[in-house]
């Protein structure tokens, strides 16, 4: 008999439902009496509902990437790829950004309609606040070398942009090769200035964003806090790797304090997701890595994370494909023939 292999599930985050993932929910959310009561909350807080948004007859980068509609359509994708694992054993849960909330409910930290109220709530009052905004920019070549160099320049340049009077610019998420940088208007257009464009397409300004993960967002935190309760909060059922690479293990959790870190430091300070990784890949040393769904673009984020770790001696990206031909590492739920493999 073979051995079931070991995964590190991670949960996406926002900007990762877009026009080729319209349906997803229809196509793959198997339990239509948990996507009744998400539609019923909707109703109740006189928002469209997620069956509406997901079969629509048109994908709208104006309607879908809205944070009070991609925060649900986001979570909803997420927990129904994770509920239709099989063949493989979870060992533990991570998550970019506002895939936090969404790891919190894969874990069991949180009731499913919870995780839900948790990521649609703070899904609306950011885009309620509308505060700042985010631009992506890499700092790895497209051969996935690490160049340390070249980040300590890039975060040394956004540091000094952001002492500028009427500026504001921060670290807001550490993404594998890529840096995601918060920010107000004056801030973010003074980096795009002074980098040089890079393969087409970066700087990229993220459509939709709010400067998450930074100071500008202390009013975001404290609105949730005052609408959230921390007796949402239980202990998980799985290890849950935060944004700073911190474990919360099982029957250990303090979970006042798990509150406190999902409506503060989550929210106000730079969100690690590269060390998450690193720190999975040690402690919990997983045959595989699962993004679910939707969407396919966290997959290089965690490839380039596990090579900054030199996790099993990988150095490059020709390192990471011949490892990934060999045995799949990384499987992104969103690609269909990937899903195939655990699902």
């Amino acid at each position: 008999m073979s051995r079931v292999r070991t995964a590190v599930v991670v949960c996406p985050g926002r900007g990762t439902y877009n026009k080729g993932e319209l349906g997803v929910l229809g196509r793959h959310f198997g339990d239509g009496a948990l996507m009744a009561r998400f539609d019923a909350m909707r109703r109740t807080a006189g928002q469209p509902t997620l069956s509406e948004l997901d079969g629509a007859e048109r994908w709208s980068a104006a309607v879908h990437t809205r944070g009070d509609n991609a925060a649900g359509l986001i979570y909803a994708a997420t927990l129904g790829d994770f509920h239709s694992l099989q063949g493989v054993e979870v060992v533990a849960v991570t998550g970019n950004s506002m895939g936090w909330y969404s790891a919190l409910a894969c874990a069991g930290a949180l009731q499913a309609e919870d995780g839900f109220t948790l990521a649609n709530t703070m899904g609306t009052l950011m885009h309620e606040h509308a505060i700042g905004g985010q631009v992506l920019y890499p700092y790895m070549g497209e051969d996935w070398l690490p160049d340390t160099a070249r980040k300590a320049e890039l975060l040394a340049l956004a540091g000094e942009i952001g002492t500028r009077e009427g500026h504001v610019l921060a670290l807001s998420i550490d993404l594998g090769g890529m840096l995601v940088l918060a920010g107000n208007e004056a801030g973010l257009a003074a980096f795009e200035a002074a980098v040089p464009p890079l393969q087409g397409r970066f700087p990229m300004r993220l459509a939709n964003h709010a400067g998450f993960h930074c100071h500008l967002q202390q009013p975001v935190a404290e609105a949730g806090r005052v609408r959230l309760a921390p007796e949402l909060f239980g202990q998980p059922v799985l290890p849950l790797v935060d944004g700073r690479g911190h474990v919360w293990w099982p029957g250990a959790c303090d979970t006042a304090a798990l509150w406190d870190y999902t409506l503060g430091h989550q929210v106000v300070e730079p969100y690690d997701f590269t060390r998450a990784i690193a720190n999975a890949a040690r402690e919990f040393a997983p045959d595989l890595f699962i993004v679910t769904g939707p969407g396919t673009t966290l997959g290089g984020a965690v490839a380039q994370s596990l090579i900054l770790a030199n996790w099993r001696s990988m150095a490059s990206k020709a390192d990471f494909q011949q490892r990934q031909a060999e045995q799949q590492l990384l499987v992104s739920m969103g690609m269909e023939d990937q899903r195939a493999l655990v699902a």
